[in-house]
């Protein structure tokens, strides 16, 4: 993490704006983000102490790596849960291709039914967290898991939302005891700019890395495969033993 401090420079004799660097040196299982929402001031009708929202837009992404804000230490530490999901990214996208050209995926459909064997409910993960640090994630990568926001233009007034999300994209929207169905899109539009729901709190979960399972498939024998074995006829069957005799 980044920011910019003033400080007293004994080389020049006055104040200087100096960068700090604070890089993370472990990283939690869940990982939270708060935005400062509200401002503290003074209403100019009043003259009361107020908490005035900032509408400001603020966008955020579905998934986060924070790779890139860790210590070296750290980086070190998380390379090889890291090396795993991209082995695994890369045995994906290497089915997806043998599949699209044995004809059985055309784009995100379908050509059979069993060209991609269905998810298996019983998924195994890899663990998410090191082995001597409970609670912490072993790789970096994070998914959004939940947002809280907010709806009016004070702290003390205004309704707030949360947002959770579920299997296959899809997320549920809790308005009090009132929960329906949206989207991702939907999710990402809550980053603020105007008077509808605004982010206030993100809630990162860790992402997980599927066991991979080795499995041989069976392939049946091609036409040509076949063709030189003889099909069995009447004729050539053995024919049936003798009835028995007295």
């Amino acid at each position: 993490m980044e920011g910019t401090v003033k400080k007293k420079s004994a080389v020049l004799g006055r104040d200087a704006d100096f960068k700090k660097t604070s890089p993370l040196s472990r990283l939690p299982g869940y990982l939270t983000v708060q935005f400062v929402r509200f401002s503290v001031g003074v209403a100019p009708d009043s003259g009361e102490t107020v908490a005035r929202k900032i509408l400001k837009d603020v966008k955020y992404t579905m998934k986060l790596d924070m790779y890139e804000f860790c210590t070296t230490e750290l980086q070190q530490k998380l390379s090889p849960m890291r090396t795993k999901f991209k082995e695994q990214e890369e045995k994906k996208m290497a089915q997806k291709a043998k599949l699209i050209a044995e004809g059985k995926l055309l784009g995100p459909k379908l050509a059979g039914a069993a060209a991609i064997p269905k998810k298996d409910e019983n998924v195994e993960y890899e663990p998410f967290q090191f082995e001597d640090d409970v609670g912490s994630n072993n790789s970096g990568y994070y998914e959004l898991a939940a947002v809280l926001t907010h709806k009016g233009r004070s702290s003390s007034s205004g309704h707030y939302v949360g947002w959770v999300a579920l299997k296959n994209g899809e997320w549920a929207k809790l308005d009090d005891d009132k929960v329906t169905l949206v989207t991702e899109d939907q999710i990402l539009k809550l980053s603020g700019g105007g008077d509808w729901h605004v982010a206030y709190i993100l809630l990162y979960a860790p992402r997980r890395l599927e066991k991979m399972r080795e499995e041989e498939e069976e392939t049946p024998p091609t036409a040509e495969e076949t063709s030189d074995v003889p099909m069995e006829t009447a004729d050539s069957a053995d024919p049936p033993p003798p009835p028995p005799t007295n």
